[in-house]
């Protein structure tokens, strides 16, 4: 009797206790039926097509084409035949075998890239043999279109996310698509917009056989926005075609917003190689390009000596300083003593007398030395002088990245009291020793798109808008981040200046920019070209520079161009900007025979040489 009780007794324990863990498994702990679940329901994001990106004018410069990329959820996956896949993807063995291995790496659970961009006629192939594959499907996706071949350095392009990018930031997954360089990576947040999620049924032949539980959880994405530059598609595209077989770069701004309607990089690239299964090798080659240097966008990262442009801005702090006025004559005698026995060669002739109108147009040495020396020499110290020179600088933007809207950039170099310190220790020095700053020589350093925007500066008699390259992101205002910013310089000084820049056109060095019915004011300027050979100094052919602004009232558009080894200011640089310009503001370009000289004029033959080097700059 009592085995009897005992029997039942164990029987209802165990009874219960099976119950107990039935609950359990099915009702208080869901992880099995997650798990169940994972293998019948199918979660993939829910990408927005990227948005497009139109130049100031509407023009449409990128948009979006469909591709597809086969993916795996490794914990998924079961044996398969290989040699089939691989013959339906066209992928070789040895690429699956690696692209596993970093599929399991990267997570066991998440989905990563097996083979990307396959063609429209693969994925239809694929579709069809996709039960085949356990662990696997095809997701949608969509790649850039360029609509024009130029523009590459300002557009930037898209790729997948590196580890970089994962560790900076969880929104993105291995295999997803992110904007590098350009516009591309500074808006990025804009132009990816944010992605969603799907969930999809399966069945038990790992076909999906639709939206699971009718999209009850589906996440829907948010759209990206369109994007519209500064850029006018025509003046970037000609500018392009005018620096064909040259090296260089070109920046033009419109003074009164501060827009940038060029940035041209030369030698540039086709954006849409970029692009498909070849980005990676084409990117190689580019690269690994280190005398051309395709990717280095010489407006924004080259950094240069301004040379004979920047007498424009020493001019303009002596007369705010007060330590010239506009009559103010200086005596040249085909140069300018000093020091002892040192000597800076002019161009002017023996016993000329200039005042600050006509040593701008003449670019005088001796006129500009003595400048430059008053300024510094105003202050009872020679380090007070040159901070206060520096400040000046600086209100021009000078000196720091400008604050545009693109993430590459240089600050260039001003000098102040603390570097010549160090250089020739303190109060060993004096204006004579660092006289080089007069004529845009010695220490300091500047990028193109620095010299085009204090000569809009100059344009607009004391003001610039912070450069940028995005004029409208849709649905959104962006204009407030790019204000107004004013310079040290009171506005009257600036006439003497720029009728002195209006006859550098008109009757001084770049004679060869002016433009029937429109008033340019520009400043050439001759970089002498230097290298370090076996450790001597060696100098190679010069570099060729002109800034200018037009017209003289109302100035619609300020320019910098820069040709290395372009010999000097108006032989290369002036011509261009001038063609810039007339294209600009006029639509056309009657000066054929001087457009067919730029178009094809080629310096291919200086960059044959076997060396080349770094700029320091002399007046022209």
């Amino acid at each position: 009797m009592i085995r009897i009780f005992l029997l039942r007794g164990l029987t209802v324990l165990i009874a219960t206790v099976f119950l107990f863990k039935l609950l359990e498994l099915q009702v208080v702990n869901t992880s099995y039926r997650t798990l169940s679940e994972n293998n019948a329901v199918l979660e993939i994001a829910d990408y927005p097509e990227r948005g497009f990106i139109y130049d100031r004018n509407g023009e449409l410069l990128v948009a979006n084409q469909p591709a597809y990329d086969v993916m795996i959820i490794p914990k998924n996956a079961s044996p398969f035949d290989t040699l089939s896949f691989c013959e339906l993807t066209g992928i070789t063995k040895n690429r699956l075998i690696l692209n596993l291995k970093k599929a399991r790496r990267y997570s066991k659970q998440l989905p990563s890239i097996v083979v990307n961009q396959i063609s429209k006629e693969t994925y239809a192939k694929l579709q069809e043999q996709m039960w085949k594959f356990d662990g696997f499907f095809i997701q949608k996706k969509s790649l850039r279109q360029y609509r024009f071949n130029h523009s590459a350095n300002v557009l930037g392009y898209v790729s997948e996310v590196n580890t970089t990018d994962l560790k900076k930031d969880d929104y993105y997954r291995l295999g997803e698509i992110i904007g590098h360089q350009g516009v591309e990576k500074s808006y990025e947040e804009q132009l990816r917009g944010t992605k969603g999620k799907r969930y999809l049924q399966k069945d038990r032949f790992n076909r999906i056989i639709g939206p699971y539980k009718e999209g009850e959880f589906d996440i829907a994405s948010v759209p990206a926005k369109d994007i519209y530059l500064t850029l006018d598609a025509a003046l970037q595209s000609y500018g392009e075609e005018l620096m064909q077989n040259k090296r260089g770069g070109i920046v033009a701004i419109e003074p009164a917003t501060g827009e940038v309607l060029a940035l041209v990089n030369a030698p540039s690239y086709d954006p849409s190689i970029l692009i498909g299964r070849q980005r990676s090798s084409n990117y190689r080659k580019l690269a690994n390009d280190t005398l051309a240097k395709p990717l280095f966008d010489r407006g924004l990262l080259a950094q240069y000596p301004p040379g004979s442009p920047f007498k424009t801005l020493n001019a303009l702090i002596a007369l705010q300083e007060e330590t010239i006025t506009p009559k103010t004559i200086y005596r040249c005698n085909k140069g300018h003593y000093y020091a002892r026995g040192a000597f800076m060669e002019c161009h002017c002739s023996i016993g000329t007398r200039n005042d600050l109108s006509s040593a701008i147009y003449q670019s005088c040495n001796s006129y500009f030395s003595n400048t430059y020396r008053g300024i510094i020499d105003k202050y009872e110290t020679p380090a007070e002088g040159v901070d206060r020179w520096k400040e000046h600088l600086n209100s021009f933007g000078l000196g720091n990245y400008l604050g545009y809207d693109l993430s590459i950039g240089r600050p260039g170099h001003i000098p102040g009291a603390s570097y010549y310190n160090k250089v020739y220790s303190e109060g060993q020095w004096k204006a004579p020793t660092i006289i080089s700053n007069a004529i845009g020589q010695g220490e300091l350093l500047t990028t193109p798109i620095q010299l085009a925007n204090f000569t809009a500066a100059i344009a607009n008699r004391g003001y610039y808008f912070t450069p940028h390259f995005v004029k409208k992101v849709e649905g959104d205002s962006i204009q407030r981040r790019f204000n107004k910013k004013i310079t040290s310089i009171d506005p009257e000084h600036f006439e003497v200046v720029i009728d002195g820049m209006h006859k550098v056109v008109e009757r001084g060095t770049a004679r060869i920019a002016r433009i029937r019915g429109i008033e340019v004011c520009g400043k050439t300027g001759t970089a002498e070209n230097f290298t370090r050979i076996e450790g001597e100094t060696t100098q190679l052919t010069d570099h060729s520079i002109f800034i200018a602004f037009a017209p003289k009232e109302n100035p619609q558009i300020a320019i910098a161009v820069f040709i290395e080894n372009g010999y000097w200011g108006s032989r290369w640089a002036a011509p261009i900007a001038s063609l810039m310009i007339e294209d600009y503001l006029t639509g056309k370009v009657k000066r054929k025979w001087l457009e067919k000289r730029m178009v094809e004029g080629s310096l291919e033959e200086e960059y044959a040489k076997p060396v080349s080097g770094q700029a320091f700059t002399i007046n022209e």
